[in-house]
Protein backbone atom coordinates (compact mmCIF):
# COMPACT_ATOMS: atom_id res chain seq x y z
CA UNK A 1 0.00 0.00 0.00
CA UNK A 2 2.05 3.13 -1.07
CA UNK A 3 1.14 6.82 -0.73
CA UNK A 4 -1.02 7.69 -4.04
CA UNK A 5 -3.51 10.54 -4.77
CA UNK A 6 -6.73 9.53 -5.91
CA UNK A 7 -9.02 11.66 -8.00
CA UNK A 8 -12.86 10.98 -7.56
CA UNK A 9 -13.77 13.49 -9.67
CA UNK A 10 -16.07 16.68 -8.56
CA UNK A 11 -13.46 18.51 -6.77
CA UNK A 12 -13.01 15.29 -4.18
CA UNK A 13 -9.46 13.81 -3.93
CA UNK A 14 -8.69 11.17 -1.46
CA UNK A 15 -4.61 10.40 -0.51
CA UNK A 16 -4.47 6.95 0.69
CA UNK A 17 -1.12 7.19 3.17
CA UNK A 18 1.23 4.99 5.18
CA UNK A 19 0.32 3.87 8.79
CA UNK A 20 2.24 0.93 10.12
CA UNK A 21 1.37 -0.68 13.63
CA UNK A 22 4.14 -1.73 15.28
CA UNK A 23 6.42 0.07 12.64
CA UNK A 24 6.09 -3.31 10.27
CA UNK A 25 2.26 -3.58 9.02
CA UNK A 26 1.44 -0.72 6.77
CA UNK A 27 -2.62 -0.70 7.45
CA UNK A 28 -2.54 2.63 5.80
CA UNK A 29 -4.73 6.37 6.99
CA UNK A 30 -6.03 8.56 4.57
CA UNK A 31 -6.57 12.48 4.00
CA UNK A 32 -9.28 14.02 1.36
CA UNK A 33 -9.31 17.37 0.10
CA UNK A 34 -12.02 19.04 -1.18
CA UNK A 35 -12.57 21.94 -3.52
CA UNK A 36 -15.46 24.22 -2.40
CA UNK A 37 -17.65 26.19 -4.73
CA UNK A 38 -15.82 29.30 -3.58
CA UNK A 39 -12.50 27.72 -5.07
CA UNK A 40 -11.04 27.38 -1.97
CA UNK A 41 -9.93 24.11 -0.40
CA UNK A 42 -10.17 21.82 2.66
CA UNK A 43 -8.77 18.98 4.09
CA UNK A 44 -10.77 16.21 5.54
CA UNK A 45 -8.27 14.95 8.38
CA UNK A 46 -4.33 15.60 8.72
CA UNK A 47 -1.22 13.79 7.32
CA UNK A 48 2.15 14.83 7.60
CA UNK A 49 2.61 15.50 3.30
CA UNK A 50 5.96 14.69 1.63
CA UNK A 51 7.62 14.02 -1.50
CA UNK A 52 5.67 13.44 -4.45
CA UNK A 53 2.27 13.81 -3.15
CA UNK A 54 3.19 16.95 -0.77
CA UNK A 55 4.08 18.77 -4.20
CA UNK A 56 0.70 17.40 -6.11
CA UNK A 57 -1.05 18.95 -2.95
CA UNK A 58 0.91 22.91 -3.21
CA UNK A 59 0.52 22.77 -6.70
CA UNK A 60 -3.34 22.23 -6.20
CA UNK A 61 -3.73 24.36 -3.38
CA UNK A 62 -1.20 27.23 -4.80
CA UNK A 63 1.35 26.73 -2.02
CA UNK A 64 -1.51 26.33 0.97
CA UNK A 65 -2.66 29.88 0.10
CA UNK A 66 -6.43 28.48 -0.78
CA UNK A 67 -6.47 25.97 2.33
CA UNK A 68 -9.59 27.68 3.65
CA UNK A 69 -9.65 24.75 7.02
CA UNK A 70 -8.32 21.64 8.05
CA UNK A 71 -11.25 19.33 9.48
CA UNK A 72 -10.19 16.55 12.11
CA UNK A 73 -13.07 14.06 11.78
CA UNK A 74 -11.62 11.65 14.31
CA UNK A 75 -11.03 12.45 17.92
CA UNK A 76 -8.08 9.71 17.63
CA UNK A 77 -6.64 10.38 14.96
CA UNK A 78 -4.52 12.95 16.09
CA UNK A 79 -0.48 12.16 15.03
CA UNK A 80 -0.21 14.77 12.03
CA UNK A 81 -2.16 17.23 13.41
CA UNK A 82 0.86 19.29 14.62
CA UNK A 83 2.33 18.71 10.85
CA UNK A 84 -0.57 20.28 8.92
CA UNK A 85 -0.27 23.28 11.81
CA UNK A 86 3.01 24.07 10.18
CA UNK A 87 1.86 23.17 6.85
CA UNK A 88 -0.89 25.48 6.37
CA UNK A 89 -0.12 28.58 8.82
CA UNK A 90 -3.42 30.40 7.59
CA UNK A 91 -5.57 27.99 7.62
CA UNK A 92 -8.53 27.21 10.07
CA UNK A 93 -8.58 23.78 12.23
CA UNK A 94 -11.27 22.29 13.45
CA UNK A 95 -11.30 19.20 15.97
CA UNK A 96 -12.99 17.61 18.98
CA UNK A 97 -12.18 18.06 22.30
CA UNK A 98 -9.57 15.22 22.52
CA UNK A 99 -7.78 17.15 19.46
CA UNK A 100 -8.14 20.47 21.82
CA UNK A 101 -6.61 18.20 24.91
CA UNK A 102 -4.08 16.43 22.89
CA UNK A 103 -2.65 18.85 20.16
CA UNK A 104 -2.38 21.58 22.39
CA UNK A 105 0.40 23.15 19.59
CA UNK A 106 -2.43 23.99 17.01
CA UNK A 107 -3.99 26.67 16.96
CA UNK A 108 -7.70 25.56 16.85
CA UNK A 109 -11.09 27.44 16.42
CA UNK A 110 -13.35 27.44 19.37
CA UNK A 111 -15.94 25.35 17.00
CA UNK A 112 -15.69 21.84 17.56
CA UNK A 113 -15.43 19.89 14.36
CA UNK A 114 -18.81 17.74 15.27
CA UNK A 115 -20.86 21.05 15.93
CA UNK A 116 -23.43 22.50 13.89
CA UNK A 117 -21.68 25.84 13.55
CA UNK A 118 -19.13 24.08 11.46
CA UNK A 119 -21.55 21.73 9.45
CA UNK A 120 -23.52 25.15 8.39
CA UNK A 121 -20.41 26.97 7.40
CA UNK A 122 -19.55 24.21 4.63
CA UNK A 123 -22.87 23.14 4.15
CA UNK A 124 -23.00 24.00 0.52
CA UNK A 125 -20.58 22.09 0.04
CA UNK A 126 -20.29 19.08 2.58
CA UNK A 127 -23.13 17.11 4.75
CA UNK A 128 -22.05 15.21 8.00
CA UNK A 129 -22.99 12.60 10.28
CA UNK A 130 -22.09 11.69 13.68
CA UNK A 131 -22.79 8.19 14.32
CA UNK A 132 -25.78 7.71 16.64
CA UNK A 133 -26.22 5.17 19.70
CA UNK A 134 -22.53 5.05 20.27
CA UNK A 135 -19.99 7.40 21.85
CA UNK A 136 -17.81 10.23 19.20
CA UNK A 137 -14.55 9.19 21.26
CA UNK A 138 -14.44 6.91 24.52
CA UNK A 139 -12.90 6.74 27.85
CA UNK A 140 -10.77 3.47 26.83
CA UNK A 141 -8.66 5.12 24.28
CA UNK A 142 -8.31 1.50 22.46
CA UNK A 143 -12.40 1.95 21.26
CA UNK A 144 -11.98 3.67 17.64
CA UNK A 145 -15.79 3.16 16.40
CA UNK A 146 -17.11 6.50 16.84
CA UNK A 147 -16.11 9.25 14.06
CA UNK A 148 -17.51 12.07 11.87
CA UNK A 149 -18.74 11.14 8.55
CA UNK A 150 -18.11 13.79 5.67
CA UNK A 151 -20.13 13.18 2.66
CA UNK A 152 -19.60 14.95 -0.71
CA UNK A 153 -22.77 14.82 -2.69
CA UNK A 154 -21.11 16.65 -5.87
CA UNK A 155 -18.75 13.55 -6.40
CA UNK A 156 -20.54 10.78 -4.29
CA UNK A 157 -17.67 10.48 -2.61
CA UNK A 158 -17.75 9.31 1.49
CA UNK A 159 -14.73 9.77 4.22
CA UNK A 160 -15.41 7.63 6.66
CA UNK A 161 -12.48 7.14 10.00
CA UNK A 162 -12.89 3.77 11.30
CA UNK A 163 -16.58 3.95 11.91
CA UNK A 164 -16.81 2.11 8.68
CA UNK A 165 -14.05 -0.44 7.32
CA UNK A 166 -13.15 -1.39 3.47
CA UNK A 167 -11.61 -4.84 3.70
CA UNK A 168 -9.29 -6.08 0.70
CA UNK A 169 -11.56 -8.04 -0.70
CA UNK A 170 -10.18 -9.76 -4.14
CA UNK A 171 -12.61 -9.09 -6.81
CA UNK A 172 -13.64 -12.69 -7.79
CA UNK A 173 -15.12 -12.47 -3.99
CA UNK A 174 -16.98 -9.12 -3.90
CA UNK A 175 -20.62 -10.33 -3.85
CA UNK A 176 -19.87 -13.30 -1.53
CA UNK A 177 -17.73 -11.66 1.06
CA UNK A 178 -18.23 -7.82 2.72
CA UNK A 179 -15.80 -5.56 1.37
CA UNK A 180 -17.15 -3.10 3.93
CA UNK A 181 -17.98 -3.84 7.64
CA UNK A 182 -18.05 -2.47 11.24
CA UNK A 183 -15.20 -1.31 13.53
CA UNK A 184 -14.70 -4.54 15.69
CA UNK A 185 -14.77 -2.08 19.11
CA UNK A 186 -18.26 -1.00 18.08
CA UNK A 187 -19.65 -3.24 21.07
CA UNK A 188 -17.24 -1.19 23.48
CA UNK A 189 -18.88 2.08 22.15
CA UNK A 190 -22.54 1.67 22.79
CA UNK A 191 -23.60 4.35 24.57
CA UNK A 192 -25.07 3.29 28.34
CA UNK A 193 -28.69 4.09 27.07
CA UNK A 194 -31.27 0.71 26.79
CA UNK A 195 -31.95 0.53 22.92
CA UNK A 196 -28.54 1.96 22.15
CA UNK A 197 -27.86 -0.83 19.20
CA UNK A 198 -30.88 -0.36 17.75
CA UNK A 199 -30.12 3.37 17.50
CA UNK A 200 -27.16 2.68 16.15
CA UNK A 201 -28.07 0.04 13.35
CA UNK A 202 -31.34 2.77 12.11
CA UNK A 203 -28.72 5.43 11.39
CA UNK A 204 -26.92 3.29 9.36
CA UNK A 205 -30.22 2.58 7.62
CA UNK A 206 -30.85 6.43 7.81
CA UNK A 207 -27.42 7.14 6.18
CA UNK A 208 -28.30 4.76 3.57
CA UNK A 209 -31.29 6.35 2.53
CA UNK A 210 -29.79 9.89 2.89
CA UNK A 211 -26.55 8.93 0.83
CA UNK A 212 -27.95 6.97 -1.53
CA UNK A 213 -26.01 8.69 -3.94
CA UNK A 214 -22.55 7.35 -2.67
CA UNK A 215 -20.14 5.95 -5.57
CA UNK A 216 -16.83 6.19 -3.22
CA UNK A 217 -16.35 5.35 0.19
CA UNK A 218 -12.94 5.98 1.43
CA UNK A 219 -12.08 4.62 4.48
CA UNK A 220 -9.16 4.97 6.67
CA UNK A 221 -8.02 1.53 6.68
CA UNK A 222 -7.24 -0.53 3.87
CA UNK A 223 -8.63 1.48 0.90
CA UNK A 224 -11.96 2.90 -1.01
CA UNK A 225 -15.03 0.80 -1.71
CA UNK A 226 -16.79 1.39 -5.03
CA UNK A 227 -20.39 1.65 -4.95
CA UNK A 228 -22.69 1.39 -8.56
CA UNK A 229 -26.03 3.14 -8.25
CA UNK A 230 -28.76 1.78 -5.09
CA UNK A 231 -25.73 -0.25 -3.58
CA UNK A 232 -24.58 2.18 -0.58
CA UNK A 233 -28.02 1.66 0.61
CA UNK A 234 -27.99 -1.84 0.11
CA UNK A 235 -24.99 -2.08 2.01
CA UNK A 236 -25.76 -0.23 4.95
CA UNK A 237 -28.80 -2.38 5.15
CA UNK A 238 -26.95 -5.18 5.12
CA UNK A 239 -24.63 -3.93 8.10
CA UNK A 240 -26.98 -2.86 9.99
CA UNK A 241 -29.08 -6.51 9.89
CA UNK A 242 -25.58 -8.15 11.12
CA UNK A 243 -24.84 -5.15 13.65
CA UNK A 244 -28.32 -6.32 15.30
CA UNK A 245 -27.45 -10.39 15.28
CA UNK A 246 -24.04 -9.13 16.53
CA UNK A 247 -24.62 -6.82 19.30
CA UNK A 248 -27.80 -8.93 20.37
CA UNK A 249 -25.46 -12.05 21.22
Amino acid sequence: MTRRLVNLGSGFWNIRCTMKVAGIVNVGTQISIVRLRSGRFVFLDSYSLNGEIRELVMELTRDGSLVDAVLNLHPFHTLHCAAMGRDFPKAKFYGSERHHRVCSTVPWETEHVESAAVADRYSRDLEFSLPAGIRYFSENEKVHAGSLLAFHPASGSLHVDDTLNVLPVPGVLRGYVSQVVLHPTLGAALNAEEGAAEVFCRWLEDIGARWHGTKSACAAHNGIARFAEGDFERVMRDLAVRARKKLAA
